[in-house]
């Protein structure tokens, strides 16, 4: 049932429901004393009472309500007085036992309509993904659900314990390829900055799952499991060191290094790069880890700054700075083997140009100044090679 006609509905047995009891009460009154006595006029309850769409209010009303008898004012500020004065003689003509019954009827049928809470819809979708003959497109609808549900971090942390994450690494290796992609989606949304979700989820062993739907030939699917690798890993060193543990390291380059990936998917597996060297450069008294002085890699992130997309640009040199600052890159590998100079420079030249267009103006010079940082930083770490330029 949609929300609106459930509004109407519970609003309108409402009003059914209060005039039984007022006229059962009244005996001889008339209509206008029993109902427009203490109401407003018509426009001021259309302005005061209108509900909100999507919202659901305390006692489960849909259309947010936050009292029934809200919802009554609303139900006469949207009714025909006419009609109301007929409704209210076909209620008289009741007898108390009639009246009795119809009552009940009503009550029930308005506790039937409460919205259930999140952990109730929750687990009605994932009862719906563990029966065996559920529709492929019922199987979408329910997942559609539970990628809504898991945004507030409460609902996140019921999932495991109503048996969710099992279903939805489950769903990892599913036959139809959107199934997939949703089921990595949920799970990375779920783990985003939640810690409690990341640690269920990594060991229930989805990591390595996700790590092999990155090399999906379908792209939506191989973009929403990087997106899930990232939320499990992101300020989380067990899930990063399960991570090097599959070879995402590898998985990474792979992405940076190959142009003819998607961009996006290019833009988060970079993002993922600088995430990872942060979190090196926090951890002073560990070793560093080779895979980050590795020319090969350095490389293929100074070679996106080539590219015509600014946002991809960005994000490089975000990584190549935080790379810079750990100790065992080598300026002279960055210059001599990836080029990195050339490419500052050929960057600073664009940026020139889109900075005399008003409309990109503003970001272009925010981009410049993460350039010039990420250049002094190079210039320093040369040394005596070259000088800052005065």
């Amino acid at each position: 049932m949609s929300n609106n006609m459930g509004r109407f509905l519970v609003a309108g047995l409402c009003l059914w429901f209060s005039l039984t009891l007022v006229i059962a009460d009244a005996n001889d009154s008339s209509l206008g004393g029993l109902i427009w006595s203490s109401a407003k006029e018509e426009s001021d309850l259309l302005i005061e009472h209108r509900p909100q769409e999507d919202s659901a209010d305390a006692d489960g009303f849909d259309g947010g309500f936050p009292s029934l008898d809200s919802m009554l004012q609303w139900a006469i500020g949207h009714s025909d007085p006419a009609k109301l004065k007929d409704t209210a003689q076909d209620v008289k003509r009741l007898s108390p036992s009639e009246i009795k019954k119809r009552q009940e009827e009503i009550k029930d049928l308005i506790e039937e309509l409460k919205v259930p809470s999140d952990a109730k819809l929750m687990q009605i979708a994932i009862d719906d993904l563990k029966n065996s003959s559920l529709s492929l497109e019922d199987h979408h609808r329910a997942l559609q659900e539970l990628l809504e549900l898991v945004e507030p971090i409460d609902n996140a942390n019921d999932l495991d314990k109503l048996g969710g994450l099992a279903v939805l690494i489950h769903e990892l290796n599913h036959f139809d390829p959107d199934v997939r992609k949703i089921a990595a989606w949920i799970l990375g949304k779920a783990s985003q900055n939640n810690p409690i979700v990341q640690k269920q989820v990594l060991e229930h062993g989805a990591l390595a799952k996700l790590v092999t739907m990155v090399k999906s030939d379908f792209v939506e699917e191989a973009i929403k499991a990087l997106y899930a690798i990232s939320s499990l890993v992101q300020n989380n060193l067990s899930g990063q060191e399960l991570f090097y543990a599959e070879a995402g390291e590898t998985m990474l380059q792979d992405i940076l290094s190959n142009s003819s990936r998607d961009i996006r998917l290019q833009k988060k597996a970079v993002f993922l790069a600088s995430d990872l060297a942060m979190t090196q450069l926090e951890k002073t008294d560990e070793a560093q880890r080779p895979f980050f002085g590795d020319r090969l890699f350095l490389k293929s992130v100074v070679d996106l700054i080539h590219s015509t997309d600014v946002d991809l640009q960005e994000k490089a040199l975000i990584a190549l700075k935080n790379l810079l600052l750990l100790r065992t890159t080598k300026a002279q590998v960055l210059r001599e083997f990836c080029g990195l100079d050339v490419a500052l420079e050929r960057m600073r030249v664009k940026l020139e140009v889109l900075m005399e267009d008003d409309d990109h103006r503003d970001y272009a010079m925010d981009v410049e100044d993460l350039r010039s940082q990420v250049e002094l930083i190079f210039l320093q770490k040369l040394g005596k090679r070259m000088q800052v330029p005065t």
